[in-house]
């Protein structure tokens, strides 16, 4: 166990009170830790590259996806990227795993089609993973290509475009699955499209239509779930997609619920500002197995800024723990800001991720689940009260302190010395 930045026996002290602080609730904070560590975070490889990827990085960002900020530093090879990736997950305790969307292939210095994709064009990556302990998930790249300029893919009315497509959704299936049997483990692969209407259409359904066709086509064949778990997003609306998505909630939950081996996604910035997705998740899992969630930030809109400490990410946590709902949720970030230090966003999110977990796990659920059934709302509500004020930060640095990684504020003395010694000088 490493020394914490020369205060063991402070953490050690603080810990000691706080445990029993939180015994005094009915919580063990020592199963607390055990439990959250265990519970996989998933990374998402665009934050550090600003969505670029390496099929084309120097090509224009398109399909309603934007990145604001022009900080110096961003990754502009594979190695850089990963050797980022690296850096940001020294300072991150628990399980983690890097979510990769399809344009981060190695092309093995050759243009790779997107229907032609292998998973030879992801070794190194499977390669890498293993060596440092993580997991992969999956992601086509619907966007950002000639054939997605006019803002359709999988609906397209024109049978062509839509067969590359779809041809596309197929090769990223096959490669997330032989990635999972080269891991040994379940890669999640979720699938997001642009497709929409900038005005007001005419012909909704046939548009719908055509998606669910095409996702029919794309899952039909999938293989071994111990492999590889199919997953579909929606969203609210996109930039050029103001009037229509295609690929709406209610299109995907109906999806998802009449095709059992397909996962439904809910992504924190794709619903209306007064929807969370902390309210749907024991919804959504009456009727599915399982759950993706893209935990992000929006900010007036599907902004997707760094992850915080807030309310929202507390409750999303919450829902999944109250209901013993971490083997079922798969949980991924994403967001992308361009205009902080890249590796620091990492930090920062996935720690305050790792945070609310840590926060729902520090809640005496069974009992306060007793209160509720026997209608005894006044001890509910003053034990959710009380639970405000316990020292939950000196639970967090004893797990910090537990990972061997570095508490407070202190891993950013470490990651700015990576942007002057490295970022800076690319």
């Amino acid at each position: 166990m490493k020394k914490f930045n020369d205060c063991e026996e402070r953490v050690l002290s603080n810990y000691e009170f706080a445990r029993e602080c939180y015994a005094a609730l009915d919580v063990d904070t020592d199963a607390a830790i055990e439990r959250v560590k265990n519970i996989p975070v998933s990374m998402h490889c665009w934050q550090g590259d600003d969505v670029r990827g390496f099929e084309s990085p120097d090509g224009d960002l398109t399909g309603g996806i934007q990145t604001t900020g022009n900080y110096p530093g961003r990754a502009r090879t594979i190695d850089q990227l990963k050797a980022d990736f690296n850096k940001a997950a020294s300072h991150i305790p628990g399980k983690k795993r890097i979510s990769l969307h399809a344009i981060y292939l190695d092309n093995l210095g050759c243009k790779v089609e997107r229907g032609e994709i292998e998973f030879k064009h992801f070794k190194t990556w499977v390669d890498w993973a293993k060596e440092n302990g993580y997991g992969i998930d999956f992601n086509p790249t619907f966007f950002s290509h000639p054939l997605s300029a006019d803002g359709f893919t999988l609906s397209h009315a024109d049978p062509g475009i839509r067969k590359f497509w779809i041809d596309h959704g197929i090769a990223c299936r096959k490669v997330a699955e032989d990635i999972g049997r080269a891991m040994g483990d379940t890669v999640v692969t979720n699938y997001w499209i642009p497709d929409g209407f900038k005005d007001i259409p005419v012909d909704r359904f046939a548009a719908r239509a055509r998606l669910a066709a095409a996702y029919d086509e794309i899952f039909a064949g999938a293989g071994d779930k111990k492999y590889n778990r199919n997953s579909v997003e929606a969203k609210l609306f996109g930039i050029g997609a103001e009037s229509c998505t295609i690929g709406s909630h209610e299109f995907y939950m109906g999806y998802a619920a009449t095709r059992r081996d397909v996962l439904l996604t809910l992504d924190a910035g794709h619903f209306h500002p007064t929807e969370m997705i902390s309210d749907k998740i024991s919804s959504a899992l009456l009727f599915g197995d399982e759950l993706l969630l893209h935990v992000s930030r929006p900010v007036r809109w599907d902004s997707d800024h760094v992850v915080i400490f807030d309310d929202e990410l507390k409750n999303i946590a919450l829902e999944i723990l109250r209901g013993n709902f971490e083997n079922r949720v798969h949980i991924g970030l994403d967001y992308f800001d361009a205009s902080i230090n890249r590796v620091a966003a990492w930090v920062i999110g996935t720690r305050n991720m790792q945070k609310a977990l840590l926060y729902a796990a520090l809640e005496p659920t069974e009992k306060l689940r007793c209160f509720e059934l026997n209608k005894d709302y006044t001890s509910r509500l003053a034990f959710l009260e009380e639970l405000k004020t316990c020292p939950f930060n000196t639970v967090w640095d004893y797990y910090c302190y537990k990972e061997g990684v570095a508490a407070g504020i202190g891993w950013l003395d470490d990651v700015r010395r990576y942007e002057s010694e490295v970022l800076l000088k690319r």
